[in-house]
């Protein structure tokens, strides 16, 4: 029998005001899709009361809309599909363009008058009454998949007069402690109290490898917690990332490459823009085209004074921030590669998706890659810069071997699938 479950979604509804998703935020609307249309789910989110309960209906309503605003509901995987996405039409023509201006060009996409409903639906989630969580369902789960807001004492205490419910989080990494540098200052001691308290009150906890969930168990008993159960369930890609990706006609004679992520530190963009500089000092006009899809992040001057500022760059690399996913789907198919020169992760969630697409895949040669996929990628020292040149001017040739060969290895990557990932966690809640 399920157990259930109290699902958190005080991050998910305030993820209007982001133009697409990350990684996190994919996680947090499939789980709570998943719990929230379950029987017995119950939404919880912070409000200035502090933490209230809602009705699942209420917090799928706006799951939905959110997941309208970004296009995830949409299907483009026709010609005439694109014809409307603004958004991914400019990024073609980027490609396609030799580009005016100073900088290297940046596609942005912000519905205002959206983003704008969305915030009064925010407010109105803040100014909740609801119901006290004191009256979640008896012997229930409470779920939080974010991590957000659980350094904030206020938002559990209520758990300790309830000791029926069981606190169950999932904890993606804990980068911000063990590599502080790739990270705004505060977020290591923000990530200390996040874990403090989810080890303090954990009854289990979800990762998505088996390098994170040794990482877990042994911060969990260097605080005294070595029982603390932790269970490890694959990420599966995205359901749109599972239909058939088709490369479009118009790039085809394009050599481009493409690299999902926030731009932040430990992503590793200043090698491929030092590598890019020096294919067009090389190659010229010839040189393959770079696109960078997702927004700016932190740390990033560097990078941002590259990209606004380096004139060999502007004829190559596009920005983009904002692309729905399918029209990254498509970007993907018709890539020469997905690229991940990442120093650190805690899963790699773009590269299960840039496989579920097709796509090969150069990425960096590290633990997590090695794990999730095998010897299905391409991997490369994320510190060697003249491999990842040499790679892709390999991977740029129209009939290149070392592509053909990596096309051939990432049809074997290891799928995860949705249906299995929700069965290992809710097994997992089932035993706790």
């Amino acid at each position: 029998m399920k157990r259930p479950v109290v699902y958190d979604v005080t991050r998910l509804v305030t993820r209007a005001l982001n133009p697409t998703p990350n990684g996190i935020d994919r996680v947090d609307f499939a789980l709570a899709r998943h719990f929230l249309s379950g029987e017995g789910g119950v939404a919880l989110a912070a409000a200035a009361l502090g933490p209230r309960l809602a009705s699942a209906e209420a917090g799928l309503r706006t799951l939905i809309d959110i997941e309208t605003y970004w296009n995830e509901l949409r299907d483009s995987s026709t010609d005439d599909g694109f014809s409307t996405d603004e958004m991914y039409e400019r990024v073609v023509a980027s490609l396609g363009a030799t580009p005016q201006g100073p900088r290297a060009p940046r596609v942005a996409r912000r519905d205002w008058a959206i983003v704008r409903e969305n915030w009064r639906a925010m407010r109105r989630w803040a100014l909740r009454l609801g119901r006290p969580p004191s009256e979640a369902p008896e012997g229930a789960v409470f779920f939080n998949a974010s991590q957000f807001p659980v350094h904030k004492e206020w938002h559990l205490r209520w758990l300790d007069a309830r000791p029926d419910v069981k606190p169950v989080f999932f904890v993606y990494d804990l980068l911000p402690l063990d590599a502080p540098e790739f990270f705004r200052p505060a977020e290591r001691d923000k990530h200390r109290l996040v874990m403090g308290n989810i080890v303090r009150r954990a009854a289990g906890v979800v990762v998505a490898s088996a390098s994170v969930a040794r990482r877990v168990a042994d911060y969990a008993k260097e605080k005294g917690r070595g029982d603390l159960p932790v269970c490890v369930a694959g990420l599966p890609a995205a359901p749109a990332f599972e239909r058939e990706a088709v490369a479009d006609p118009r790039l085809a004679d394009t050599p481009y490459f493409v690299f999902c992520s926030t731009i932040e530190p430990r992503k590793n963009h200043m090698l491929l823009l030092d590598v890019w500089r020096e294919l067009a000092e090389r190659a010229g006009a010839g040189a393959p085209k770079l696109v960078l899809v997702g927004k700016r992040g932190w740390h990033n001057e560097n990078v941002l004074r590259m990209l606004e500022r380096c004139a060999a760059l502007r004829p190559h690399v596009v920005e983009a921030s904002g692309l729905s996913t399918p029209a990254m789907r498509r970007l993907l198919a018709g890539a020469r590669a997905a690229l991940a020169p990442s120093f650190a992760e805690g899963f790699g969630l773009p590269i299960a998706e840039a496989a579920a697409c097709g796509a090969p895949i150069i990425a960096s040669d590290i633990e997590i890659f090695r794990e999730i996929a095998d010897d299905t990628l391409d991997y490369i020292d994320p510190l060697d810069g003249l491999g990842w040149r040499d790679a892709i001017l390999d991977y740029s040739a129209p009939d290149s071997p070392r592509r053909a060969a990596a096309s051939r290895r990432i049809a074997g990557f290891p799928r995860r699938d949705a249906a299995s990932f929700f069965e290992t966690i809710d097994e997992f809640l089932r035993a706790l």
